[in-house]
């Protein structure tokens, strides 16, 4: 019996259709061949023979593979093809010459350099979408040096800010940039399909550089400096510039709350008892309180310091200020409002054992995502694939010598 997936299968899949080649490993780009998979399209991952994509090996390990593959890679079809090979070359521009989206990440020049650049894809796919994700982008000064996801946060300008005032900025706990640019991969991937359709069937290259990906997500960071002068400095857990909107300590932990609405603010200062600051004109606007914001973030300080999360967040919850625990991933896998919105789905792995995993997102109310199949075994689909591009002998010519 093949593994089972618990999943609401809808009808239809808005990229049901749609054919996307993998060439990337790790991060970045399969997490956009994920998203895509998980709304339709049929995801061909190519793998090199022996061990595949090393994510199969990172972090913490179940039955010999990583629980992080059963995510990254749910509905795609796994193919093994060596392209250091000419013969791996060959077959894989057969398979592309057949896909619509092709997805990449490896370092700018490394497909050009197997025959797979996009002079000569788009030759024989006139139609090909192509996804490149790299470190730097495919052109400027720094286009040929090795860019992981902890370089781009450096140089998108979110490193700097993440941390304690002078103590050494720190990351994330996660790889962002290799996922905002992975978003912004599948959202280049959607507008490059919306325009081949509207065009009459034209392709085009999709140029996104993690460092890029991440500056485009630092809000007012640059136009600040430009205007003021100003170098944004890290905070810790406030939100410069905007008060108040702190982590709080309480007698059993920490509080996020987030005061700064205008009407929010005086409900807050009601709640902690403090009416003088509720009342009082010069803190009725946003400037105002940014001027005091240290003093307000010790009010409300010394009003949580007493109490509990639980009491902080129920008092703060009848007045409608929003706040927060600072959620674990035991807290995350309890919670009932994860499981009413269908973020933790059950799966059976390939390898025939229950795991939670997250669910999909966006929410689609007409064509929703789903789970399809797990995350396949190296090489799972290899025959069937690339059954539809060569004959038998052939494929067994190539696993004889290893290509597959």
């Amino acid at each position: 019996m093949s593994p089972s997936v618990q999943s609401r299968v809808p009808q239809p899949q808005v990229l049901s259709g749609i054919r996307v080649v993998e060439l990337g490993q790790l991060i970045a780009g399969p997490f956009c061949g994920k998203i895509l998979g998980e709304f339709g399209a049929e995801v061909i991952k190519v793998e090199p023979p022996g061990q595949g994509d090393p994510l199969r090996k990172w972090r913490l390990l179940k039955d010999g593979t990583s629980v992080w593959w059963q995510v990254q890679s749910r509905n795609k079809r796994s193919v093994t093809l060596d392209l250091r090979h000419a013969d791996g070359q060959d077959v894989c521009r057969k398979l592309i010459a057949e896909a619509d989206v092709l997805i990449e990440n490896f370092r700018p020049g490394t497909l050009e350099s197997w025959g797979l650049g996009w002079d000569r894809l788009s030759s024989i796919n006139p139609g090909l979408i192509m996804l490149r994700i790299s470190g730097y982008g495919q052109d400027g000064p720094r286009r040929d040096m090795p860019g992981f996801a902890a370089i781009g946060e450096a140089m998108g300008g979110m490193r700097y800010l993440t941390g304690e005032p002078g103590r050494v900025p720190v990351r994330t706990g996660v790889s962002m940039g290799d996922t905002l640019a992975a978003l912004h991969g599948a959202i280049g991937v959607l507008l490059a399909l919306y325009y081949r359709t509207v065009s009459g069937g034209k392709g085009q290259v999709i140029d996104v550089a993690l460092y890029e990906a991440v500056f485009n997500c630092m809000e007012s960071l640059l136009p600040e400096y430009s205007a003021f002068g100003v170098v944004r400095e890290p905070a810790g857990g406030a939100l410069p510039g905007i008060a108040p909107s702190n982590a709080y300590s309480c007698n059993d932990g920490y509080v996020l709350i987030a005061g700064n609405g205008d009407s929010i603010f005086k409900r807050l200062m009601e709640a902690i008892g403090r009416p003088d600051l509720a009342g009082d004109m010069s803190l009725r606007s946003n400037e105002g309180r940014v001027a005091r914001a240290e003093e307000l973030d010790a009010a409300i300080g010394e009003w949580t310091e007493g109490r509990s999360v639980n009491d902080v967040l129920h008092q703060l919850d009848k007045m409608r200020v929003p706040a927060g625990r600072i959620y674990t991933a035991e807290d995350i896998a309890k919670d009932v409002h994860y499981r009413a919105r269908d973020m933790i789905r059950k799966i059976t792995t390939r390898q025939g054992y229950e795991l939670e995993v997250p669910g999909i997102v966006p929410k689609l109310s007409l064509t929703p995502g789903v789970i399809s199949t797990p995350a396949p075994l190296l090489g799972d689909d290899t025959e069937s694939v690339l059954g539809e591009l060569l004959d038998a002998n052939e494929i067994a010519d190539l696993r004889a010598r290893n290509i597959i």
